[in-house]
């Protein structure tokens, strides 16, 4: 076994604080080799688990986990070829198109996010870039999503410098950008853009003063080199994304994957513990094909790294486990003890209908205003008609 992997001591938290260990330095690393991180790949289970929850509890607390929602805010009639979505123009899997959604309709689903317990709402658009007509539409939908108190994440395909500085002067907090796949596997998944393409879109987002949110696919029937190769992109990156989704394939019937091998599972917990041991200071999304993982994979994924989920029953086109499910397993876990506590399905249903009896209230006003208003001018009109 090499011994450059020094990232943890193997260090035990002292009793008086099991919570945390404290980090013994601060050195973040940008220069991972392939053959060091098929190492760690090849570390026993265990003592992989070990590593990765030691270095967790350097910088974050174990027992916290950011919750996201995500919205798909225009579905379908992508024009590019990934083999792996649904939302391609290419494929037929069945899936209705819809336009851009209105922002009302955005605004209500983020409020409804907020009560269920999200602290960040990401919207999606199935695009290979946003058009310069759409570029008002979607930052006025940043400022309103902001003013809600949520942080706000998008996903619009690939963006220009200029594009990128319109979204963060509108407050969007995180882009996210996948890279997907090894560099060295990505043209047998996507061919109608590059890979440099989207590192490009990274930067534009880092030099527009963003965070950035990027990861990938696993489960795609790539190699473990190839896994190797995604993390070593993300970890080797001038600066770690602040948010590293890792996403578990999702066959869709009707897409090239549909039928592809499924990843063990283990291995897919070996690739998150790697993820946060490579990027200890990222969030580590534990992203799409949960509804797939039982509870006992999801807990070794946190026990592993990851700190981030997506609420909600679907994750644009695809199906996610329900909120109550998270919750309940949040509580047997003890994560976020108290969030969960204080959005249980009793107080979220409670707060939804507090919404429901505020807006009833306003239209009532406005109802009342615009009769008001009405008969005032009536009145004026028929003192001016006798005179």
């Amino acid at each position: 076994m090499s011994n450059t992997h020094t990232l943890a001591d193997n260090n035990v938290a002292p009793e008086s604080n099991i919570n945390h260990v404290p980090a013994a330095n601060d050195n973040i690393r940008h220069d991972w080799s392939i053959q060091e991180i098929n190492d760690l790949f090849a570390m026993p289970f265990n003592d992989l688990l070990f590593k990765a929850q030691t270095i967790h509890r350097q910088h974050f607390d174990p027992n916290q986990v950011q919750v996201s929602t995500l919205l798909s805010i225009k579905t379908g009639a992508c024009p590019e070829d990934c083999k792996y979505c649904p939302q391609s123009a290419r494929y037929d899997t069945g899936l209705e198109k819809e336009r851009l959604l209105e922002i009302e309709k955005v605004i209500e689903r983020a409020k409804e996010a907020k009560a269920a317990g999200s602290t960040r709402f990401c919207m999606g658009a199935a695009w290979r870039n946003p058009k310069d007509r759409d570029m008002p539409y979607v930052t006025n939908m940043v400022k309103e999503v902001k003013k809600l108190g949520l942080e706000t994440c998008m996903t619009l395909g690939m963006l220009t410098r200029d594009q990128a500085l319109s979204l963060k002067q509108a407050g969007l907090d995180y882009y996210n950008h996948n890279l997907d796949t090894s560099p060295e596997y990505y043209s047998d998944i996507i061919t109608t853009r590059t890979y440099q393409d989207r590192l490009d879109t990274l930067d534009n987002v880092r030099a527009a003063g963003m965070n950035v949110c990027s990861g990938g696919i696993v489960g795609m029937g790539e190699t473990a080199t190839d896994r190797s190769g995604l993390l070593r992109q993300l970890a080797n990156l001038p600066h770690h994304p602040e948010s590293v989704p890792i996403n578990m394939l999702v066959k869709v019937k009707g897409t090239p994957l549909d039928s592809v091998e499924d990843l063990e599972p283990f291995e897919f917990i070996r690739t998150i513990a790697i993820a946060r041991i490579l990027m200890p200071k990222s969030y580590v999304r534990l992203s799409a094909g949960r509804e797939s993982m039982n509870e006992q994979i999801q807990a070794l994924c946190f026990m592993a790294g990851a700190n981030s989920i997506f609420y909600g029953c679907k994750l644009l086109t695809t199906s996610n486990p329900e909120t109550h499910e998270d919750v309940q397993l949040f509580r047997k876990l003890g994560i976020n003890s108290e969030k969960t506590r204080s959005f249980s399905d009793e107080a979220y249903e409670q707060v939804l209908q507090e919404e429901i009896q505020q807006q009833e209230t306003n239209d009532l006003f406005v109802d009342a205003t615009k009769t008001s208003m009405t008969k005032a001018s009536e009145k004026a009109a028929a003192v001016s008609n006798s005179n």
